[in-house]
Parts: C-alpha cells; structure tokens; sequence
C-alpha cells in the first residue's frame, strides 16, 4: 500500500533567497492569471461552438515564457505547477459547481507560494538543517522531525505567512503496511461536541480546551486599533500589520498544537472514537456560537483524530448528524421530545439522572460500537 505524507518546516532563507523565492511566486502568479485571462477570453469568444473552443487551446506556460523572457529567471516546476493548479481548478468547476470558478491570484493575498517537482538526480533533498531546491541550492530549515529513509521526496512547496515567515511543505510517498492490531469494544470512547469544553466523552470527562482567540482578543484589538490609525501602504502599516499578523499566527499555532497533542493522546488510549458528524460550518454562521466554533477548531481536530487513528490501526466512526444522541435515554432509549438547547441536566421515564452532555457522548458511543460492525 502506497502512502502519502506531507513534512512541513520552516525555511530560514537568506536575503538573496529570499529574492528568488519573490521571483517565483511573481512568476508563478503571472501565469496563472495570463493563463486564466485567455481561458475566459477563450471561452467569451468560442462559447456558442464547442468546436471551435475545442481547437483554440490556451497557450502553455513554455509559450509564455517566449514572449516574456524573464520567465526564464525562476523554476521551470514553478511555472509549470501553477499551470496544472489552473487547469485542475478549471476542470473541477465545470464538473462540480460547488468549487466555484477560478480566482486572479493577487500579490497582497497574505499567501504566495510555488511547487517544484523532484527529479531522478534527486534535486530536492534534506541534509540535517539544509533543504537543496533546484536553482537556488541548499536553504536552511529548522526541521523537528526527521523524514524516513525510505520515503521518496516527489515535491516541495514554498510559502509565506502574512507574518512573513517561509515555510516549506515536502510531499513523500513510501510503502506502508497498515499495522494488525487487535481491537477491543472495551476500549471505546464516544465524544459529544461542547462550545464551551471542547468536548465531553463517554467516561465524563471534559477536554477544557483553553480559548486561545478569546485569551489574546484583548491584545488583538489593541493592536488593530494602532492599525487603523496608520495610512495605509505606508511603512508603519506594513510593520503593525505583521504585528497583528503574528498574533493572529501565535493564536493559530497553540491551537493547533493543543490539537495535535489531545489527539495523539487519544489515539494511544482507545482502539474505537466515535463522534458526530456535525455540520461545523453552518454552526459557525450563528451569530451566538460563531466566534466560539471557530476558536474550538472541531473540524481540524476530527482529521487530525481520523489519520493518526488509521496509522496506529484503530477506527475512527463517524455518526448521522440527525441521531438524536441528546435527547435519547442511554439507558432505556426513550426520547424526550421537550429538551431544549438550554437544559442541560433531566431526569429520564425510567428514573435515571442524565447529564446532557455526557449521555449524548456514550450515546453517540453506542451506536458507534453498532455501526462499525
């Protein structure tokens, strides 16, 4: 079984670098928008023939780069990546609406980034704390994992935060056995989704995540204040929007580390994790529950929980949204059609005292434990 795995570092380029890793975003994002220009043109003109549209192709970037010889500067990779992302969010738009149709790429998006490909030379490697990239030889990296001997680099990804900071993300393959572990029913843990805990399991125990936009709101709107008294383009506005850019930064990666560690706590412990599949984007629509949804990262956590499951051999079940997981007595199963969202204790038919949260969450377990089989 072949699998993929992405290794992402930061990258610590020089000055000189870092001017090539500009020309590369400008190079790439200059062809996906002349290629995207001439598509629309293309299909302005050709609409009513789809022969005709069929035979007028775009040009390829190699066609480009005649006309405009400076293209020549920066990675053939670069250019021709930035082709194939144009051409498959092309193709997926027309296939399936939902995608939406392609975007011009702006200088001032917050993100520039390129993909290069590896070669049979082995163009792209790492030695210690270098990456060598094709044409600009070896970049400092501040690697904290090491990639496995035999996983096979096939790209690389260059990109910028808005705080400034490059980043570099290694595509590997490599030959993976799923490892043969025998499950156990015992160790099944059920999860109910909770704003204000995070989450409540089937044993009552409540996660607490801290709320890490919440903590830093305070310094974040202090700092967009002194943002918004700047004029804008100026040097001082440049300087103070990398400062709310880092802490919008800091925010997202101790979330993202609480994440990961929670996670990887959990899969170590429990064969089975049942858990809703709850519609997390039309939650955050909520006027009430919109800032804390997003602060929570329940979406990023449920992926992170499914991969590192399915490396350890053990299963992640995923529930209908619709199952009435709050409302059903885990005991008997009688529902109760009269619990509101602000109820968060009630006494079920059969006599038995039910927290809401964690009856839904060994709920949610049992019909997890049913549904895997």
């Amino acid at each position: 079984m072949i699998k993929h795995r992405a290794y992402k570092f930061l990258l610590l380029p020089n000055k000189e670098q870092r001017v090539y890793f500009s020309k590369c975003f400008g190079c790439s994002r200059f062809i996906y928008n002349k290629m995207l220009e001439e598509r629309i043109a293309l299909y302005e003109q050709y609409k009513g023939d789809k022969e005709a549209l069929k035979l007028n192709k775009p040009k390829t970037y190699s066609q480009w780069k005649l006309e405009y010889p400076w293209l020549y500067d920066v990675d053939n990779q670069a250019l021709a990546n930035a082709q194939m992302q144009l051409r498959t969010a092309y193709t997926n738009f027309f296939r399936n609406q939902k995608f939406g149709f392609p975007k011009f790429k702006t200088k001032r998006s917050g993100r520039n980034s390129f993909t290069t490909n590896n070669n049979a030379t082995g163009n792209i490697r790492i030695d210690g704390t270098k990456v060598h990239l094709p044409k600009i030889g070896w970049v400092k990296i501040k690697p904290h994992r090491v990639i496995p001997e035999d996983c096979i680099i096939k790209s690389a990804t260059i990109s910028t935060s808005s705080s400034g900071r490059y980043y570099i993300a290694i595509q590997t393959i490599c030959d993976w056995d799923p490892p043969i572990v025998e499950l156990s029913t015992d160790r099944a843990l059920g999860l109910d989704y909770s704003s204000p805990h995070f989450y409540v399991d089937s044993q009552g125990v409540k996660a607490d995540m801290p709320h890490f936009y919440r903590e830093a709101e305070e310094k974040l709107a202090r700092e967009r204040r002194k943002l918004s008294k700047m004029v804008c383009g100026g040097a001082n506005y440049r300087k103070q929007r990398k400062k709310v850019a880092k802490c919008h930064e800091h925010v997202a990666n101790c979330r993202k580390d609480w994440l990961h560690k929670r996670s990887a706590e959990l899969s170590n412990m429990w064969d089975y994790i049942c858990i809703e599949d709850i519609n997390l984007q039309r939650m955050a629509g909520s006027l009430k529950l919109g800032k804390s949804t997003l602060d929570n990262g329940f979406g990023m956590f449920r992926t992170l929980l499914g991969y590192k499951l399915i490396d350890r051999g053990k299963m992640l079940v995923k529930i209908d949204r619709w199952f009435p997981s709050s409302k059903a007595c885990s005991e008997c199963g009688a529902i109760n059609g009269e619990l509101t969202l602000t109820i968060r204790e009630w006494t079920c038919e059969c006599g038995v005292h039910h927290d809401r949260d964690v009856n839904a969450a060994i709920n949610i377990r049992n019909i997890g434990l049913i549904m895997k089989i």
